[in-house]
């Protein structure tokens, strides 16, 4: 197997020039839109004056409309061809009342130009302005998302599993997303240059998308065939509603937003007259300037002074694949980390904010899958985790220079990225190069096969580099029945056995229904240096069964579900039981969106090391059973308040724990303003000593209006008594160009003694300007 890393890596790179090679020459004999398996899966299409047809399956076809010229986008829907031209109507519910008609009339347009796809809606709601829920500017928040919007989506390639989609709510704020696997992989990070109006008439609100066809990758070809949806949500009546029929199956958790990644169930778009395929260049180069204090470091910094430039290209090598480039990347508008109190033996896993790596991330995603059950391990193994790039301890490590290819070949989802880094020695580390090659095949109608290698230049635990090469499949089956898994193999120097990982699961995911069993094993030096890796040598099963049903009967509930999972895992070089789980879970679903849950969990862990789970307080090695009993309450978003409460207690190790909390709390102050508190205070009490572990954040938002939005961040953490502040202005001047102001401090504190010591501190400016010659 060892042979196979390291000549796999040198095989990919060529397949990549041939794919890109072979993708070109398919546009050039009229690409894939001539081949004639490319046909209408549903409805036959519309003919004029219709613009709509459907089946009494749920499914549509429906049919763009060409434009003489564009639209003036102000959301007033004022012009001719909203009077000339029928409207799309007929939504269908998938919650609360699946398959019935909506309870609030949707038309809608889908219309195009030479440059740019539309999408235009008049949207009836009965209730009084006052009633609706719109209390989000800021782009894709997920405020945003439970907010009353409409959105639509496009499945460019037709492969009916991968999709663009585009969302607003009537404030006109902008939200977008990319599918990819029909969920397996939701990128919420996807940034393209669109542009939304939303107005108001006697009776509701107006909608009118600009969509330039440049920000859209779609099959060569002249006249197009895509997949398309649309969305209407009420947030006040928990209403979700679709242009075709998609079943509550597909609803992930309480909110039906969730059923638009089901791209299999989307309508068709007939129509389309894209323009002919352009090399289409993106040039944005950035300047930066701001000063900065370290005084953790040696020598310690003050107000020191800097200046840098740099440039992000991107360019369209065909029509389907695009090459990024990066030199002297900065991330100074990227937002700092939230705190978390971590009372486990295993590191956090945060999540990455770098726009460079947030898009086409989807494609690096490795086994992924539709699941919707509660079986999914922490412990899974992540093989490409690009927070390792540019970050080390804490420190940031230069980006040097940098270069990305990613987009689709017929059935192949392909991806390549190669990053160098320069050194830095205040963490000892030296100048690296970092490569990711990801090749993944679409197979029969919503499945996949791939294949991911890593590579890591120098090596953190040992000389030379390090090599991981993985293999995925995802089966999506009929009746929500799902199969997925991989293999996976690291290659260290010094580190020679025990250095592969697998893992098997199958899942049953039905609205009433569910079950999932899985199966997962990581090798003691399985060490994929450009991924994360919670923990080593162990083999773990799990099984969990679910009962969701919807009762008529109650007025008030919307679903009560009932689940149970239980978790074991073997440590294998010890040969005994290195922890267990058992859980069970009951949560009532309301009408109004609000959640309450109460769960029960007896867990057993076995420490073969001295453990230390505060500062002054450490756990000695043995068995312990301990189990808690947990309550939680889940405010719906939709209010002008809401928040995750939370309350836990119960035996803990060898002692006691009590938790009280507060996740996603917020308080609209008005539809410009609001506040993010959350709170987690935990008592934890043990023979070995008692203590506390608190963190306490509060987020403040002010939008301007929908381009321009300022957000503070305040974090306190007892465990390492560190208080810390971000202010960030974001202002997007012109579509694709921005300008950020952001202010960072960090100050090492005792509370009780209102003593305070600074420890970093930095003012910075940064510009970036898009050109699209």
């Amino acid at each position: 197997m060892k042979p196979i890393v390291a000549s796999v890596a040198c095989a990919m790179i060529p397949v990549l020039i041939v794919l890109s090679a072979g993708a070109a020459h398919a546009q050039d004999e009229g690409g894939i839109a001539a081949r004639s398996e490319f046909r209408v899966d549903g409805p036959p299409p519309p003919v004029s004056p219709a613009v709509i047809t459907r089946d009494d399956q749920g499914n549509a076809t429906i049919r763009a409309i060409r434009l003489a010229g564009p639209i003036q986008l102000d959301g007033r829907l004022d012009e001719a061809v909203y009077r000339d031209v029928l409207p799309i109507t007929g939504f269908i519910q998938t919650l609360p009342d699946e398959g019935a008609p909506a309870t609030e009339e949707t038309e809608a347009w889908v219309t195009f130009d030479a440059e740019n796809v539309y999408v235009s809606a008049r949207l009836w709601d009965s209730a009084p302005e006052s009633d609706w829920v719109a209390n989000e500017m800021r782009r894709d928040t997920n405020q945003l998302r439970n907010n009353d919007t409409f959105s639509a989506s496009f499945d460019t390639y037709y492969d009916r599993r991968n999709a663009f989609n585009f969302y607003t709510n009537p404030l006109g704020a902008r939200a977008d997303l990319q599918f990819m696997n029909e969920g397996g992989s939701t990128n919420q990070d996807w940034n393209p240059i669109w542009d939304v109006r939303t107005g108001r008439f006697e009776g509701g609100w107006t909608v009118e998308m600009q969509i330039p066809f440049k920000s859209l990758r779609y099959r060569p070809g002249a006249s197009q065939i895509w997949g398309v949806q649309l969305r209407r949500a009420v947030r006040r009546k928990n209403e979700w509603a679709h242009l075709t029929f998609v079943p509550q199956s597909a609803v992930r958790g309480s909110s039906g937003g969730t059923a638009i990644i089901r791209v299999s169930r989307y309508g068709t778009l007939v129509g389309l007259e894209p323009p002919p395929a352009s090399r289409n260049l993106e040039i944005k180069p950035y300047g930066i300037s701001g000063m900065k204090t370290d005084r953790s470091k040696e020598p310690a910094i003050e107000q020191d002074g800097f200046a840098d430039a740099g440039l992000d290209l991107k360019y369209g090598l065909t029509q389907n694949l695009t090459a990024d480039l990066t030199i002297n990347t900065d991330f100074a508008q990227v937002e700092v980390d939230e705190q978390q109190v971590n009372l486990t033996r295993f590191q956090i896993f945060f999540p990455e904010k770098r726009e460079f790596f947030l898009e086409s991330r989807g494609v690096y995603e490795f086994a992924s899958s539709t699941f919707t059950s509660g079986s999914n391990s922490r412990n899974v193994p992540t093989l490409f985790f690009s927070r390792r790039i540019g970050l080390e301890s804490g420190a940031l490590v230069p980006i040097v220079a940098g270069g990305r290819l990613s987009g689709k070949v017929g059935p192949f989802d392909v991806g390549a990225l190669n990053i160098q880094t320069g050194e830095e020695e205040t963490v000892g580390v030296p100048a690296t190069n970092f490569t990711a090659l990801r090749l993944r095949r679409d197979v029969l109608r919503r499945s996949s096969l791939g294949v991911l290698f890593t590579r890591r230049s120098a090596s953190t635990v040992a000389e030379g580099s390090n090599q991981t090469l993985g293999m995925d499949v995802s089966l999506s089956l009929p009746r929500d029945v799902y199969l997925a898994g991989f293999y996976a193999a690291t290659r260290t120097g010094g580190l020679t056995e025990d250095d592969r990982s697998y893992q098997a699961r199958v899942n049953y995911s039905g609205d009433t229904w569910g079950a999932a069993l899985e199966h997962l094993r990581v090798g003691e030096n399985f060490n994929p240096e450009v991924g994360f890796v919670r923990r080593r040598g162990f083999r773990e099963t799990i099984g969990a069964a679910r009962f969701s049903p919807r009762p008529r009967s109650i007025d008030a509930i919307r679903r009560l579900s009932f689940e149970a999972n239980l978790t074991y895992l073997e440590l294998v070089k010890e040969r005994l039981m290195g922890s267990r789980q058992g859980q069970a879970r009951f949560e009532i679903e309301f009408e109004s969106s609000d959640l309450l849950d109460i769960t029960y969990t007896d867990s057993y862990e076995f420490l073969d090391r001295d453990f230390p789970i505060s500062s002054d307080v450490v756990l000695p090695p043995g068995r312990y059973s301990f189990s808690d009993f947990a309550v939680g309450l889940g405010l719906g978003l939709q209010r002008w308040y809401s928040g995750n409460f939370s309350f836990q207690r119960g035996s803990f190790y060898s002692g006691d724990k009590m938790t009280v909390g507060l996740a996603s709390g917020r308080l609209n102050l008005s539809t410009q303003f609001s506040l993010e508190p959350s709170l987690s205070f935990n008592w934890v009490d043990l023979p070995q000593g008692s203590f506390r572990a608190d963190v306490a954040a509060a987020r403040i938002n002010y939008a301007f209006n929908p381009r321009m939005f300022l957000s503070g961040l305040a974090q306190y953490n007892s465990g390492n008594d560190d208080f810390s502040v971000n202010l960030r202005l974001r202002w997007e001047y012109r579509p694709g160009s921005e300008l950020f102001v952001v202010y960072t401090e960090a100050r090492s504190t005792d509370v009780l003694d209102r003593l305070s010591e600074l420890e970093n501190r930095g003012l910075t400016v940064k510009m970036n300007y898009l050109l699209r010659p």
